[in-house]
């Protein structure tokens, strides 16, 4: 499983913890939806899941090791965010933004048309744009995948039809799945069980010093 256990974060050694002691599993294969309001760290939670932050305390494991990148593989956790087009270089065609993940395997045709290899993030619309990090995450295949807020900005059909292709990838492949949202319907419909934020730190004194 995805574990993070007793995890601790802040952004300076003077600021206020905005990880502070959570608690969080998610098994192969399982859709876990984390649920809160904006600005409590959803996204940094995310963040240090997916290794791009560093806990302070605690643990963070992927199947009973901590993650590490294996040679010529990706971190084992990957992460989509919003806002797809801070997650691309402009400069790069969708065919170079996918081959970041590996140059050698296709994308999934249902979720990146053939006819946008060729072309910048700029001639795409977002939601083609979100599809095809989502494929980029899924071609460094993952054991686990972070959903964060993927398709708040997006019209209803593209939504659902974004969210169809990831739960149909993740079930076949025992993906597990962290989908954070404020959107509490929608975690509802596509997640298997859902965590409150305040859940997380439940019997934790958030306001205790980081054990030496």
């Amino acid at each position: 499983m995805l574990l993070l256990d007793g995890v601790r974060f802040r952004y300076g050694p003077r600021s206020p913890w905005v990880v502070a002691g959570a608690r969080l599993a998610v098994e192969p294969g399982e859709i876990v939806g984390l649920h809160g309001p904006s600005g409590v760290g959803k996204s940094t939670l995310g963040r240090l899941a997916a290794g791009l932050l560093t806990p302070e305390a605690g643990r963070i494991e992927v199947d009973g090791r901590p993650p590490r990148p294996a040679p010529g593989r990706p971190h084992p956790v990957q992460l989509v965010l919003q806002h797809p087009q801070h997650a691309v270089d402009p400069r790069w065609t969708i065919r170079e933004v996918l081959a970041e993940a590996d140059r050698n395997a296709a994308p999934d045709p249902e979720l990146v048309g053939e006819h946008w290899l060729d072309r910048y993030p700029h001639e795409v619309s977002g939601g083609e744009l979100q599809r095809v990090n989502l494929a980029r995450a899924l071609l460094a295949r993952p054991r686990y995948l972070v959903a964060d807020e993927i398709s708040a900005s997006l019209d209803a059909l593209t939504q659902a039809r974004i969210w169809y292709l990831l739960l149909d990838r993740a079930r076949s492949e025992r993906i597990g799945v962290l989908a954070i949202s404020h959107d509490r319907a929608l975690l509802d419909a596509v997640a298997s069980r859902v965590v409150g934020w305040a859940e997380l730190f439940r019997g934790v004194d958030q306001s205790a010093a980081v054990p030496a």
